[in-house]
């Protein structure tokens, strides 16, 4: 027991030393450049009622500002007095002379007299404790005087979800004591998602297996090196997208990708059905044994590699945090900052996985019958999980077929296996009938194992009429074409869990309909990822599905506007109500 506790605690060690190493490797790096100006002072503006903007400039450290070379102008509005801080006074070698500066943040408000949309020109002036002096910038934002004060950003740029501004931010700081924690829970947050569910079931089937030999340091120490597999591969595929920026997603969604990797998890299944017993070969075993020989004869290498396979196939979702660390790769090509970022994600991640481990010496019986039942309900996730990574390549109706057969099979099991008891019973009841349901969806010419019956009632399942766009110039063409109506442009993929989460949930949610209403909805399959599907998302510095964007009545696309990822109907709606002011 103690020697397994040492081997836990050396694989949680493991993954404090790489973040060390990713971290004590960027700070030289970084100690004597200079930032570009626009990242030196972030600028931002708003609305705060229809009478005053507020522009703010978020000032890096070791630089400043000068009071004194602020100046504002507008077109198509015209502007009072603005309200300055007052700065801290200073003797500047520059300009010979005392003058005020501002650190850390300044915030200026600014009286507005405008009856409609107006672009508000800022010109400013900062410089670098080290020396350098920047040239006056000036910024241009647009700006309507709305009663609700919607926000916005440099360029015109609606705000209604500050967390990509976060996460760019923390990014550009280029401070690992701030990229790291964001990230960490960010990654947490992410474990409750479909990119990172999945893979529970993968790890407990791997602790089931191990039968009586299970406690909680050897849960501890295979979900570890599992998690580490798991990070470290999420690591590198994703400074190669973010290097690469087009397509690494896509290509690992291929049907025959997806296939192999399902009949994986199908032939894994039949061990927790006693078909065989799950063990490294012995040839195999021998030479991993050499080399971590205190590792349980390779089992814990089996068991890294099964995590990097899953990091590989399971998570291919693009949300806000990972497009955020993508594209500052890309642009910056600091693969140390967009690599530590990306490793703490994944870190977050592992974070169910590691309870898994932890918990699965006090939760799972040691041995007898219900050590027999449990392996058994494990081998059927595995093969659920089987069918789920299939699904986005295979008919709707097969997919229907086998839920209803894996569902009504497993029922029966329950029902009629004279060692359970009632509750067993009540629970083989309703899977059987949840598995009735999805045969006679199937048979019925049903789709949707979501709703597998919802095509047999009056008006059968509603979708959301969008107009596929294949390739720029049609995008550009239906953008033009719009008479005056707001554009949205949702990116989807036949593989993209999320985006059909989104046109599942969130499309057919009421109030999200009432805005459709209102606009053009186009939208681009990059299911393919052929060259027109990769130049649309090269042209949105997107790197996969689901992102949508959107673009005023005057055709502009409205920049902080962008959705990344996946949002319910509440929040979703909430961002229309918004953008309908544009």
């Amino acid at each position: 027991m103690f020697k397994q506790f040492m081997q836990s605690v050396r694989a949680v060690r493991l993954l404090a030393l790489c973040w060390a190493v990713l971290a004590f490797a960027v700070l030289p790096a970084q100690a004597d450049e200079f930032l570009p100006p626009e990242k030196a002072f972030r600028f931002s503006a708003r609305m705060v009622d229809p009478g005053h903007a507020e522009l703010t400039w978020r000032i890096a450290d070791g630089y400043y500002m000068y009071r004194d070379r602020f100046a504002f102008k507008a077109e198509g509005a015209r502007l009072g007095q603005p309200s300055i801080p007052a700065g801290k006074v200073k003797y500047d070698e520059t300009f010979q002379k005392d003058v005020e500066t501002h650190r850390g943040t300044v915030a200026v408000i600014v009286p507005v007299e405008a009856q409609g949309p107006f672009t508000l020109i800022a010109t400013s002036q900062g410089c670098a404790d080290q020396g350098l002096c920047y040239p006056p910038m000036d910024q241009r934002v647009s700006l309507t005087p709305t009663a609700g004060g919607a926000m916005q950003t440099a360029a015109g740029a609606l705000a209604p979800d500050a967390e990509m501004g976060r996460i760019e931010a923390s990014l550009q700081s280029g401070r690992l004591l701030t990229i790291l924690p964001l990230f960490l829970l960010l990654g947490i947050g992410l474990s409750f998602t479909p990119c990172v569910l999945p893979m529970v079931p993968i790890l407990s089937s791997i602790i089931v297996g191990e039968g009586a030999q299970s406690s909680r340091s050897r849960g501890l120490l295979l979900s570890a090196s599992y998690s580490l597999g798991m990070a470290l591969v999420y690591t590198v595929l994703g400074i190669a997208a973010g290097l690469v920026g087009e397509g690494l997603a896509a290509a690992l969604q291929s049907p025959s990708v997806l296939g192999a990797f399902a009949l994986l998890m199908a032939l894994l299944s039949l061990s927790m059905f006693g078909v065989y017993q799950l063990q490294v070969p012995a040839a195999l075993q021998s030479r991993l044994t050499q080399v971590s020989g205190r590792f349980s004869g390779g089992k814990l290498a089996g068991v890294f590699v099964m995590g990097a396979l899953s990091a590989l196939i399971v998570g291919p979702c693009v949300a806000a945090p990972l497009a955020g660390a993508l594209l500052y790769i890309s642009q910056t090509r600091d693969v140390v900052i967009g690599g530590s970022a990306l490793f703490a994600m994944a870190a977050g991640m592992s974070v169910p996985l590691l309870l898994v481990g932890v918990s699965a010496g006090a939760l799972l019986p040691r041995a007898g019958a219900w050590m027999a039942s449990v392996k058994v309900f494990f081998g059927v996730l595995m093969l659920a999980l089987a069918l789920w990574i299939v699904t986005p390549v295979l008919p709707g109706w097969i997919i229907m077929l086998g839920w209803g057969m894996l569902a009504a099979g497993y029922g029966v099991r329950l029902l009629f296996s004279p060692r359970f008891g009632w509750r067993a019973r009540a629970a083989g009841l309703l899977f059987a009938a949840a598995g009735a349901v999805q045969l006679a969806g199937a048979a019925t010419g049903g789709l949707d194992p979501l709703a597998p019956l919802a095509h047999l009632r009056e008006g059968g399942a509603h979708t959301t009429a969008f107009r596929r766009v294949a390739s720029i110039a049609e995008l550009d063409a239906a953008i033009a074409g719009a008479a005056g109506k707001t554009v949205m442009l949702d990116f989807y993929a036949d593989w993209c869990v999320s985006c059909k989460e989104m046109e599942k949930l969130t499309f057919t949610d009421a109030r999200v309909k009432a805005h459709f209403d209102e606009m053009v909805l186009l939208q681009a399959d990059v299911t393919a990822n052929n060259e027109d599907d990769k130049a649309l998302l090269r042209r949105f510095n997107l790197f996969g599905p689901p992102g949508i964007i959107f673009y005023d009545k005057q055709g502009r696309e409205i920049p902080g506007g962008r959705v990344i990822g996946y949002q319910d109907a509440d929040k979703f709606s909430q961002v229309l109500e918004l953008v309908r002011q544009f």
